[in-house]
């Protein structure tokens, strides 16, 4: 079939994310509010920051700040977790990472589908946070059993939704009216059902177990707990939320306040605690169930391996310090304290291999080329103000972090202690591919944005001379 005849996986990302977006927002009206409170900061930081503007402007990153979302799911089975994969897939996002966060006793490991080159990020950055459940950490044997069982039972993809990423597998593509029918068919599974597929004496035992436990196992699908706007800063949402009658988390999970922000800060609204209906052998009985919730991020610069474990020790200092974590009302001035030793401005953190960055052929550039021989080295050209060089952003998530969320709005405690169980070779034998490693993908973006600069030059070149 001609290839042009198809709709492009950009084009249906965009179209399910929007979907997505609305459906959440009839679901959650308090998400609604947030996604206005965004709108109002992002538009007054950028007002207030024109370099800032400018800088995304030159980048393509600013057309991309109201259409970003990320949303996170939580699935049972592996047949759950590859089917996942497929249907993803027709949208060109792809598994980035592996994510395990038994280390705050959340009994999952993840991984985040997204599109990895930057004109499909540029296009529409949606990504999904998918994590599978861990019933090998279920200490009750016949409980473990029991929700195996529970969820063998359930198909959480509609039979269309199915029989078009067949025919995206077969053909290579959608078309039009396909793709249409595919996001219709693929949001039924993210959507809420208020009506439980277990009796209240089992939610009571899977819940006893772990919140998150019976959240998997206790509905028909798995319907999407958040979904995530950008800000440009975090901290006035997160002083703003209150106005506005929304509770936030205590912290901010993540760095702290940084002039050059790196990797990314979340932070959320409570729970909500939602009418459920339990059906039993005696007919139908209320209950309620706290799972969905609404979550900010704001993201920076990705970090390279050095820079990630400069990170990984900062942090560590402040979470470990007295075993406090990070509860208390002094975690930020700790953790601000901490990082004082992490470079703050972007020319030292390139310079040192702390961050990944794109480099493109300035204006001064291209005319020192088009005029006689110019280095192709490029700390040369760099200093010379012949390139540029621009923060690629961070596009996946730090496990601690997504811990904290999913603990805070599960109704634990903030995280105290960090005792790793990862299982990552069943994880991706479920997943049925591999994942994709996230450093080696920042490090194919800022190789070939410099080959682009050598290849620019190397034409301006051959052209003055011709």
């Amino acid at each position: 079939m001609d290839q042009s005849a198809f709709t492009s996986a950009d084009e249906i990302r965009t179209r399910f994310s929007r979907t997505m977006s609305d459906m959440y927002r009839s679901e959650v009206p308090q998400y609604g509010t947030l996604m206005e409170l965004v709108a109002e900061v992002n538009a007054s930081t950028l007002s207030a920051d024109p370099a800032l503007k400018a800088d995304l402007e030159r980048t393509d990153d600013l057309s991309r700040i109201d259409l970003e979302r990320h949303g996170a799911i939580r699935l049972g089975t592996a047949e759950e977790l590859s089917t996942m994969r497929r249907l993803f897939a027709v949208m060109g996002m792809v598994p980035v990472g592996y994510y395990d966060l038994s280390v705050a006793g959340v009994p999952v490991h993840s991984t985040a589908f997204r599109p990895v080159r930057e004109e499909n990020l540029a296009r529409n950055p949606f990504r999904v946070f998918t994590s599978l459940l861990r019933l090998d950490l279920i200490e009750d044997e016949a409980l473990r059993a029991e929700a195996a069982e529970i969820l063998s039972r359930r198909r959480i993809f509609t039979d269309r939704a199915l029989a078009l990423i067949e025919t995206f597998e077969r053909n290579g593509g959608l078309t039009d009216a396909e793709a249409d029918t595919f996001v219709c068919e693929a949001v039924e599974t993210f959507r809420w059902h208020r009506e439980a597929t277990v009796d209240a004496a089992t939610y009571r035992r899977l819940n006893a177990a772990h919140r998150l436990i019976a959240d998997v196992v206790s509905f028909k699908g798995p319907h999407i707990n958040h979904l995530t706007p950008r800000t440009l800063d975090i901290d006035a949402v997160q002083a703003a939320m209150p106005g506005r009658g929304i509770a936030a988390k205590d912290v901010i999970e993540g760095p702290p306040t940084r002039r050059c922000p790196i990797l990314l800060r979340q932070t959320s609204f409570k729970a909500l605690e939602e009418a459920i209906v339990f059906r039993g052998e005696t007919g139908e009985e209320a209950g309620t169930h706290t799972a969905r919730f609404g979550e900010i991020e704001q993201r920076g610069l990705a970090l390279t391996r050095k820079g990630r474990a400069l990170y990984d020790e900062r942090l560590a200092s402040v979470r470990d310090e007295g075993g406090a974590g990070n509860a208390g009302g002094s975690y930020a001035e700790r953790l601000a304290t901490a990082f004082e030793a992490f470079p703050d401005d972007y020319d030292t953190l390139r310079r040192e291999g702390l961050g990944f960055f794109r480099y493109a052929l300035t204006r001064k550039g291209e005319d020192a080329a088009s005029t006689g021989p110019a280095s192709l080295d490029l700390e040369t050209l760099v200093r010379d103000g012949h390139v540029a060089a621009y923060p690629i952003v961070y596009e996946d998530f730090l496990p601690v972090s997504a811990a904290g969320i999913f603990q805070s709005n599960l109704g634990g405690q903030e995280q105290r202690s960090y005792a790793a169980n990862a299982r990552k070779d069943a994880f991706v034998a479920a997943l049925g591919a591999p994942v994709a490693d996230e450093f080696e993908v920042y490090e194919a973006a800022q190789a070939r944005s410099i080959e682009a600069v050598r290849a620019a030059l190397r034409q301006t070149r051959q052209s003055s001379a011709a």
